[in-house]
């Protein structure tokens, strides 16, 4: 079921917060057909339907307690079941509206009492559970985790010893055959939508470069493919990518708008996420709608474009007419030409496997994934390079070093190409798009070092052990750093030879190997090469030698290559976090050495090399389960007391990596790491620093690290590190970890001792929007209190705060709108607001896509309306925005409608105001919300309901609108304000005989006589007033009966 929820399953696009299904009828067909298999489970498979999950299925459901009957116990807001597993937990828990579901039996029952909602249920739980497969069988068979592959999940639960390994084969060939058949649905759906195909692409591209160029009468600045090489069948996406139908990735650059980074696939073309940060990869995921070709793409991006391309049209259709009367030859014979490059017969029938099991998906009838690089220029060279590595396979090496290339090729292309096939994406950054491959041309003026590496690989391939020795050590001395020569070893096919060398029992072969290895694996396209021939599971099978400094030098390799997903997958998939982790315990005995040996020395390195390769893996949230299972936090708890600064770095970079991980912290505050943290923040090494402090910024999200930083004295270096903004790296970091401690009021008052909210005031300007969220986050903290409100305002804060609201950068804008309402809490620092404009560029922010920024202006709007000289006026004076304010209140976003019921209720205040929403519809969009068990919303809502009675016939419309009796149930809350602002409406209501009528069919007065005693007066009152209006009611009933 992994794969069709990935593959299948229509997601809006990647925005803010949580992605959701899309209503499509696609996705329709595919619940029901879920809902179906859930609900016959209990009948068909009785035994399955019993196994206890690995983890609870969880998500907010709408189901009424009152619904579940007998097998159940039910209160007003639980319900849990008498079933439960070998632990007592119950296997059906509902703690409205959060539900835990623990079997396949339970979730039968839960859609059969469902109903009409089973369908929103079913919806709700997919959403919430986006890898179900992983939480009913265990992180372990997670079939959508980064370069796992659905067919291995059974060989999984067979080797594991588990003894319920037999129910959950059972439980597993069950979900593949659902999920099977759900993909059947999105490929009969694909088959009905646009076919594109490579030949039509590559017309289009060349005739839009055709009319591209310099100057205003051109229709594009520039348009170029992002990889500069074609497979056999014209496609330049890689092969795990054009299995799901795509072919090609092109940058676009119009005249009027950014550049553009956009998918052309079999099914159209969309815009993706662009290119990311760093190295440049590309994040595949659709961003907008599909568009049936570039042209129509790009005039709806670009009025330019439009206007421009309108004048060329009929060339350009003239054009595109001719191409297509032209036999696309040049295509038929390069697809039809004999590569050199092409698999071995064994690779053959191994990859045609594999396009049986997968091909006859999406692309069958479309497109092949081509595994075959398609050269665009001269290579003779090249081409005569590989046939000698052809021809060397079988040469005269001695039979110790004797293992061919073609070894770690097979394996290779037989079992990853599978892995990256089924290789779906995963929590951390979309890292796999294959970079372009840069291959040295023929023609090109090449430095002699380029021939001499091609000349020292031939007598690596050919040469005896001596010979090979000689070879690594003269390619050692060339400058590896340089692009140049990483790419000779590789064009010659080098690196085949390097990693078979490590598949030997000469030492000396693996050092010299590894070294150069260790050196080339910076260049990103290396490293991919690493992983595609095999060369991973080599390395982490020597972090077993006995030799420290093979140990070393694979750790260090590791950690050059580990730098994608599919790398980080491979070492775990092959044991290697384990044996990193056994690798950090070599130091255990030189936490503060005496007489620092060799061995020592040796130790430490050991130690110091694993912790950088679990640095690395550290970005995959399944190898961060990993390294703390294998007990990696004792170890490198351990290693952070020692003395040696080079190993500290890549230890608290691992555990900066896994705090954001809950499990982590725990353990962080367990071992006393917070401590040297601290203590690490006063070395002299910049890096360290850093480190610790994005370390203290992750860990500080609790209350109990933030005082831990405090004792420990942590405080007084962050603020001194505030005044070297040299190092904005570091800068980032040390203002991150500002802001979290800055949560707890204690440690606001000691950052105003170290004069730190001056100097953050002072980074306000000029600083990276990394710095600048982070800032702004800590002045939003220290605005809570009255002398920190005042300090920023003299310091000339509140100008810059202001300026800020017209930014792009959600987080940043979150938090600066928190800065902003919390300094208009102060009526003068509120005098300026309103000066700078501040209030408009608020209210402006309520048509934000982003439901956080929505909720926090409306939060800041609050205070702002509260503590203006003419408020009311001042409200009015922004054209459309109170109609704005209430139309909020159709959100589904529960924060944004209590932040908007908060400011709905500072706005009634004025009469004026009040007659302008209310003819606007605030009554009926209230009193819809009313049943909802929300207490924050219900707090807010309560408050917007008291202050709109006051208006004409409001009281009434309430009633009408059946917001009265829902109101009373919240009287059930155990939270104190809802209850004050409750009675306070059910007053202001009650003002209403048929109001009256209905709180008492509905208890209002026993449970508003236990309030009259509270020791709130607000409460008091408003209960007593309450029952009061209640009480003249039936008198006067009573009197009118007996009159």
């Amino acid at each position: 079921m992994g794969l069709a929820l990935t593959r299948s399953v229509q997601w809006t696009a990647a925005g803010h917060g949580a992605r959701t299904m899309e209503v499509t009828p696609l996705n329709e067909a595919i619940l029901k057909e879920i809902i179906l298999f859930m609900e016959n489970f209990m009948y068909e498979y009785p035994q399955e339907a019993k196994y206890t999950f690995a983890e609870p299925l969880e998500w907010k459901s709408e189901m009424d307690p009152s619904a579940f009957e007998s097998g159940y116990i039910a209160s007003a807001t639980t319900v849990k079941s008498e079933e439960a597993d070998k632990n007592g937990q119950p296997l059906l828990f509902l703690s409205v509206p959060q539900i835990k579901v623990r079997s396949f039996g339970q979730l039968s029952y839960l859609l059969f009492i469902a109903k009409d909602a089973k369908l929103k249920e079913a919806q709700a739980c997919i959403e919430a559970n986006r890898n179900p497969v992983a939480k009913i069988l265990g992180l372990d068979y997670n079939v959508t985790e980064e370069g796992s592959s659905a067919l291995s999940m059974l060989d999984e639960i067979t080797k594991a010893n588990d003894p319920d390994s037999e129910m959950k084969r059972k439980i597993a060939v069950l979900l593949k055959r659902l999920d099977l058949q759900l993909l059947g649905y999105s490929f009969k759906q694909a088959s009905l939508e646009i076919c594109l195909n490579p030949a039509a692409i590559k017309h289009e591209v060349e005739l839009l470069k055709h009319l591209s160029g310099k100057g205003e009468q051109t229709v594009l600045e520039s348009i170029n493919y992002t990889s500069d090489y074609e497979f056999s069948n014209g496609c330049r996406a890689p092969p795990w990518r054009q299995s799901l139908g795509e072919i090609c990735y092109v940058l676009i650059k119009p005249h009027d708008v950014e550049t553009l980074c956009i998918t052309c696939s079999a099914e159209g073309v969309f815009l993706n996420g662009g290119k990311t940060d760093g190295e440049g990869e590309i994040n595949y995921e659709r961003k907008g709608a599909i568009y049936k070709d570039l042209v129509t793409l790009l005039k709806e991006k670009s009025a330019k474009f439009s206007e421009n391309m309108s004048k060329k049209e009929a060339r350009f259709n003239e054009e595109l007419r001719k191409e297509k009367e032209q036999p696309t030859e040049t295509v038929k014979k390069e697809e039809a030409a004999p590569s050199r490059k092409a698999p071995t017969r064994s690779d053959k029938s191994s990859l045609e496997k594999h396009h049986i099991n997968f091909g006859k998906n999406r692309m069958t009838k479309r497109l092949e994934p081509s595994l075959n690089w398609k050269t665009t220029g001269d290579f003779k060279e090249h081409i005569l390079s590989l046939r000698d590595i052809h021809d060397d396979k079988h040469g005269g090496r001695p039979e110790k070093l004797a293992p061919s290339v073609s070894k770690a090729q097979v394996a290779r292309k037989s079992v990853d190409k599978t892995e990256e096939t089924f290789s779906e994406s995963s929590s951390e950054s979309e890292e796999d798009e294959e970079p372009p491959d840069h291959r040295q041309e023929a023609n090109a003026d090449l430095p002699s070092e380029y021939w001499q590496i091609q000349k020292l690989v031939k007598y690596l391939k050919g040469g005896n052990q001596t010979a090979t020795v000689i070879a690594l050590c003269s390619m050692k001395d060339f400058n590896l750093a340089q692009e140049t020569c990483q790419l000779a070893i590789r064009d010659v096919g080098g690196l085949e030879v390097l990693i078979n060398l490590l598949d030997t029992d000469e030492v000396k072969c693996k050092i010299g190997s590894l070294k150069i290895l260790k050196e080339i694996s910076h260049n990103p396209q290396i490293r991919r090469n690493i992983v595609d021939l095999g060369g991973l599971p080599i390395m982490v099978n020597i972090l077993d030698s006995p030799h420290k400094i093979l140990k070393c030098l694979a750790a260090e390799t590791i950690a050059n290559v580990a730098k994608f997903r599919r790398a980080r997958w491979a070492v775990r998939h092959h044991g290697g976090i384990t044996k990193l982790v056994a690798l950090l315990d070599c130091a255990q005995s030189s936490a503060e050495p005496a007489q620092p040996s060799l061995y020592d020395a040796r130790d430490v390195e050991v130690a110091r090399c694993g912790a950088l390769a679990l640095w690395s893996c550290s970005k995959s949230y399944a190898n961060k389960e990993a390294i703390r299972k294998a007990g990696g936090i004792p170890l490198l708890a351990r290693l952070l007391k020692t003395s040696h600064e080079n190993m500290m770095i890549p230890v608290v970079g691992t555990l900066q990596e896994c705090a954001s991980e809950e499990n982590y912290r725990a353990a962080i505050k367990a071992e006393r790491i917070i401590e040297n943290l601290v203590k690490n923040l006063n070395s002299e090494n910049e890096q360290l620093q850093e480190h610790c402090a994005m370390a203290i910024y992750q860990c500080a999200e609790d209350e109990e690290t933030r005082d831990l930083v405090r004792l420990h004295g942590g405080l007084k270096p962050l603020a001194s590190l505030l005044n070297n903004t040299d190092n904005k790296e570091r800068l980032a970091a040390v203002t991150g970890a500002i802001w979290k401690c800055a949560i707890s009021k204690e440690n606001v008052t000691k950052f105003r001792e170290y004069r730190a909210i001056e100097t953050l005031v002072g980074l306000l300007t000029d600083q990276p929007e990394e710095v600048l969220v982070n800032v702004v986050g800590a002045l939003g903290e220290c605005c809570q209190e009255y002398e920190n409100r005042v300090i920023i305002r003299k310091c000339g804060g509140i100008q810059p705060l202001v300026n800020l609201l017209v930014g792009i950068n959600q987080a940043l804008l979150v938090n600066v709108t928190k800065a902003v309402g919390a300094c208009a809490v102060e009526p003068e620092s509120m005098t300026i607001i309103h000066r700078l404009d501040g209030v408009r560029l608020l209210w402006s922010l309520l048509k934000n896509p982003h439901s956080d920024v929505k909720a926090s202006a409306a939060w800041a709007l609050c205070p702002c309306i509260q503590n203006a000289k003419d408020a009311g006026e001042m409200v009015r004076s922004f054209v459309g925005g109170l109609e704005l304010v209430v139309n909020l209140l159709k959100s589904d976003n529960k924060e944004v409608l209590a932040s908007v019921c908060a400011a709905i209720t500072n706005i009634a205040k004025d009469q004026e105001n009040l007659a302008v929403i209310t003819d606007h519809g605030v009554v009926p969009l209230l009193s819809k919300l009313a049943n909802t068990n929300n207490d924050k919303l219900r707090c807010h809502l309560a408050e917007a309901i008291s202050c709109c009675c006051m208006w004409g016939r409001n009281r009434v419309a309430f009633g009408e609108y059946k917001a009265v009796a829902p109101l009373v149930r919240y009287l059930k809350s155990n939270d104190t304000n809802v209850h004050r602002a409750t009675a306070q409406a059910l007053y202001q209501l009650s003002e209403d005989a048929n109001n009256c009528i209905t709180m008492h069919e509905n208890g209002a007065v026993k449970l508003l006589l236990h309030m009259v005693g509270s020791p709130d007066q607000d409460l008091q009152e408003a209960a007593a007033g309450c029952i009061s209006n209640i009480r003249r009611l039936a008198l006067a009933t009573e009197k009118a009966r007996y009159t």
